[in-house]
């Protein structure tokens, strides 16, 4: 299972604002109902944080005529080993590059 964030946009009138929020409230689904909205601070889009499977998934929670327009990202946490070995494995990459250029300008030269 996966941690997905869901934005949802939606237009900035006051009464879009209402409209849209009465339709979230209305839906009965647990993860709409509770979604985080950021009209009043001028951000005219509700947030959802949903434990699902994928994407897909994670859209057919929304009500019908928002699931196009939302935006769905999946996230992560890293670890410090995680981050560690793809810094050592970006510098292997970079010196064999550097190593590649030089052995390249040598044949040319």
């Amino acid at each position: 299972m996966g941690k997905f964030l869901v934005e949802v946009p939606h237009e900035e009138e006051v009464i879009a604002c209402a409209r849209v929020v009465e339709i979230f409230l209305k839906s009965g689904s647990h993860f709409v109902t509770n979604a985080d909205w950021g009209c009043r601070d001028g951000e005219h889009k509700a947030w959802i944080l949903i434990d699902v499977d994928n994407k897909e998934e994670a859209r057919r929670i929304l009500p019908p005529a928002f699931r196009s327009q939302a935006k769905i990202v999946s996230l992560c946490k890293f670890s410090m080993e995680e981050i560690d070995d793809i810094v050592k494995k970006y510098h292997r990459e970079a010196r064999t590059k550097e190593l590649e250029e030089k052995d390249l300008r040598r044949e040319a030269g």
